[in-house]
């Protein structure tokens, strides 16, 4: 499907604020909307400091602070540095491309791996080549460790595990080969390269995989393995733990310090909610 575009793409971020009525808004990516919990409890601090006092949660898996200050598009330097000490901004170059949604259970209950060895490969390759740092701030991958509950989530690109450490990769609306999960995640980089190449560049260029006037790669058919859509989790106790609901309004410091108490670590849901292991409390 080719779309013609008129402008790059504005997704905000930490070096790149959004503008809004009352001040700038900044998204903080996670990869697979893992947070530590020391990290959350830093960012509503900053937030009572420089913005609204509360915390927000986008439906990408991500967080957001608004109302920060600073002037022609750039946060002011003490505010920045806030942020920056919450050890949630990984550098200037790369931090509008980490959008790597995944399971949020993984690794904790359920699924048929822990993907979240290979969301920090796939992050780490994404960081380390230059041209990645090209790609739009809306471009996502999204990786579902086979219980389902992500395959029907739209995507640039991603994968879906599969039974015998296999997962079968997905490339935009389609599917592409299966292939060893330990490969998969410089499979998701070198396909992201290629988009980044094809693309070209300019207000004119494509934000996603299928908006290329031809395809990426040849598709392939979907492996008959691959797991029935899963239902949404719903609010209150899950495997593993709990998934708390997250309102419109965000969350303020009490809130945060309730969700992050006895846990190292919590993840933000793509159901603008946030999974609370339950192991360590």
């Amino acid at each position: 499907m080719s779309v013609i575009r008129s402008r790059s793409d504005r997704c905000p971020g930490v070096f790149r604020p959004w503008p809004a009525d009352d001040g700038l808004l900044v998204r903080l990516r996670l990869i697979g909307g893992r947070v530590p919990a020391a990290a959350l409890r830093g960012l509503v601090e900053a937030a009572e400091e420089f913005g609204d006092g509360r915390v927000h949660v986008t439906s990408r898996a991500n967080l957001q602070v608004r109302a920060f200050p600073g002037a022609d598009g750039v946060l002011a330097a003490d505010a920045l540095a806030a942020l920056e000490a919450t050890g949630l901004v990984p550098g200037r170059s790369h931090e509008l491309v980490r959008n790597v949604m995944v399971s949020p259970q993984t690794g904790v209950a359920g699924g048929l791996v822990d993907l979240r060895v290979t969301a920090g490969e796939l992050d780490s390759l994404l960081c380390a080549d230059p041209l990645a740092a090209t790609l739009p701030g809306r471009f996502l991958f999204v990786l579902d460790d086979g219980r389902g509950d992500l395959i029907g989530q739209t995507c640039d690109l991603g994968l879906v595990a599969l039974p015998g450490g296999q997962a079968q990769l997905r490339v935009g609306r389609g599917w592409a080969p299966v292939v060893r999960g330990e490969e998969a995640a410089a499979r998701l980089v070198a396909l992201a390269r290629r988009f980044a190449e094809l693309r070209g560049g300019g207000p004119a260029a494509p934000w996603h995989v299928d908006e290329l006037s031809g395809p990426l790669l040849a598709p392939a058919a979907p492996d008959p393995r691959l797991p029935v859509p899963a239902p949404v989790p719903a609010f209150g106790p899950v495997a593993g733990g709990r998934h708390v609901e997250v309102t419109p309004d965000g969350m303020d410091r009490g809130e945060v310090a309730e969700l992050t108490a006895g846990v190292s670590e919590v993840v933000v849901t793509p159901w603008r909610g946030v999974f609370v292991p339950e192991e360590e409390r």
